[in-house]
């Protein structure tokens, strides 16, 4: 195996270890979780379709769960809501929806045992696709709390739906053959067949006094006779107003009118169409709002009394809108009835709008000021962290009105906060623990008390404090700071490199050295193997000037001069083998 490899496997896996032993890492374990059935599907624009609101409680039982859904106004709109087959049976917030704001807002619970289970059913949404293209709805705010005694807050993630929505396909369909039947010798027209791109359908009430009528004009007409009068038999008369295929009326007054339409051939003038148009461009009678807070100085979801009334085409709708278009605190139901009971409101002034439409989509719209009052003590926060470790968890300590439950909101820097609960004990002491550690940043928390009407008290002061990596490892009993950590690093380091520069520095001197003493002592061998060789030349002379030598001197003398040779090319050699490698 490469080295570089295992020790980067080495570090690694003792990274981890390090990491889950100082806290720095956690697992994830599973918890509650609010989405979306189907998640996705392709629909056609015009048409409706439903979406289940669902929870998964996470393997615990729960017994309350409230959100707040976004969609886009010009992509879908809200038909209803319904809570049937719903698992929550009581209803702080009664579910509501805008299509103005693009927005659906429940609260629900069950009591003790409450529910368990992967798929709860907890509204379900009818919408219908307004426009093509790619339709999102999502939550914006949840939570789902656990039936613990302590209403803790399991929810762990929300899920989202994407719905894309096509263009209605329609196929042409030629028009039958008997739409203007042929006339025989002799035979006067059919009557005509008229459409209207201003006043679709006959029966429904229309604000637009401009009505516009269409048809086609068989091969053998030779005149058209017309008339709009509200009288639903009236006769065109048997003047021909020209050869035309549409004619278009404005200002016309509101009503039930009656658009009359025959044909003229060469045998007279055929059969009379009585086509209805109804009109209305006056919105309903101006209403006031009557607030009800049911004789209670506290009440947090007033009633509202409100009644009109359109005496052309009638009611159809009432719309009730809650602090506009601020988002502090937004409401809003398309309402067939009255009274209407309000969502519970946090405590402070509320804007209310009633619009009343009739069949016509007129409106007339009146508003109210509701002012919301406080539980009278606000929780306040007695103990709390200036500092968390990364990897902590957070840990508020408060008081409160005995029995009471208190929302703890939590808001990291730059995001929405997140809400949780805990009830007080019957001292109104409290102690909320987050269920997971936070992430790093900064943060701010408060407190509010609520009922169990749902009714809430000012919120406390805030606190702030951050989440950062630990300012020291500790090991067992050992606690090191990380400044001495870092320094202890910049030591070792500074150590190792002087370590490596004296090994360099020494094994550089040794060769140095070395390398002068092997030199010294070629030099020395050189001379004297020079010595030798003189000496051994000067008795081969010796024997080459002595006459008679026998002839086991003359071998002698030759196996001298040979083995001379020899030597002097060994030594040689050795020693310019020795000063290469020690260059």
């Amino acid at each position: 195996m490469n080295f570089h490899k295992f020790l980067f496997r080495i570090l690694f896996s003792v990274s981890l270890v390090f990491l889950f032993g100082v806290g720095l890492v956690k697992p994830v374990w599973a918890a509650a979780s609010l989405y979306l059935a189907p998640s996705a599907g392709t629909y056609t624009t015009g048409n409706t379709f439903s979406v289940e609101v669902k929870v998964n409680s996470g393997g615990v039982a729960i017994n309350a769960a409230d959100g707040t859904l976004v969609f886009d106004p010009n992509d879908l709109e809200v038909r209803s809501v319904s809570k049937e087959n719903s698992v929550f049976n009581l209803w702080v917030q009664e579910p509501t929806f805008s299509n103005s704001l693009g927005t659906i807002s429940f609260g629900g619970g069950k009591p003790t045992p409450g529910f368990t289970g992967a798929a709860g059913t907890i509204l379900t949404v009818v919408f219908r696709g307004k426009s093509t293209g790619t339709a999102n709805v999502s939550f914006a705010s949840g939570s789902v709390l656990a039936d613990d005694g302590k209403g803790t807050n399991v929810l762990y993630n929300t899920g989202a739906g994407s719905y894309k929505l096509v263009t209605r396909e329609i196929t042409p369909v030629p028009p039958p053959a008997e739409e203007y039947p042929p006339t025989g010798p002799g035979q006067t027209p059919a009557a005509p067949i008229v459409s209207s791109v201003t006043h679709p359908e006959e029966d429904k009430w229309y604000s637009n006094n401009d009505p516009e009528f269409s048809w086609k004009l068989p091969s053998d007409v030779t005149g058209v006779s017309l008339l709009l009068h509200q009288k639903s038999d009236a006769n065109s008369g048997n003047t021909s107003d020209g050869l035309m295929g549409s004619k278009k009326y404005e200002n016309i007054e509101d009503g039930v009118w009656y658009f009359h339409i025959k044909f003229r051939n060469q045998y007279g003038w055929g059969k009379i169409l009585h086509r209805k148009v109804l009109i209305d461009t006056a919105p309903p009678e101006e209403f006031k709002i009557i607030v009800d807070k049911k004789g209670e100085i506290i009440c947090p979801a007033p009633v509202l009394y409100f009644e009109t009334k359109d005496n052309l085409s009638g009611l159809e709708y009432y719309e009730v809108i809650i602090d506009g278009n601020e988002g502090k605190n937004v409401a809003l139901a398309d309402i067939t009835r009255n009274p209407f009971q309000m969502p519970v409101q946090t405590p402070g002034g509320h804007a209310v709008e009633v619009k009343a439409f009739d069949k016509a989509g007129n409106y007339t719209s009146a508003t109210a000021q509701v002012e919301i009052s406080p539980i009278q003590q606000a929780p306040v926060i007695t103990k709390y962290p200036e500092r968390l470790d990364l990897g902590e968890n957070l840990t508020i300590e408060g008081e409160s009105l005995p029995d009471i439950t208190n929302l703890v909101f939590i808001q990291q820097k730059g995001r929405e906060a997140v809400k949780e609960q805990i009830k007080a004990d019957e001292n109104g002491k409290w102690i909320f623990t987050s269920l997971k550690p936070l992430e790093k940043g900064e943060y701010e928390a408060w407190a509010v008390s609520q009922d169990e009407r749902g009714a809430q008290s000012l919120p406390s002061s805030k606190i702030t404090f951050s989440v950062n990596l630990p300012p020291f490892l500790k090991i067992g009993k050992i606690v090191i700071d990380y400044l001495t950590i870092m320094v202890i690093f910049i030591v070792l380091i500074a150590a190792a490199i002087v370590v490596i520069f004296y090994g360099w520095y020494r094994i550089s001197m040794w060769r140095k050295r070395i390398r002068l003493e092997t030199k010294e002592l070629s030099q020395s061998i050189s001379a004297a193997f020079k010595a030798l060789k003189e000496e051994v030349e000067e008795q081969i002379e010796y024997l080459d000037e002595k006459p008679g030598l026998t002839k086991s001197e003359r071998a002698v003398r030759d196996k001298l001069k040979q083995s001379l040779d020899i030597a002097e090319g060994f030594v040689s050699k050795e020693l310019k083998d020795v000063e290469r490698e020690l260059e």
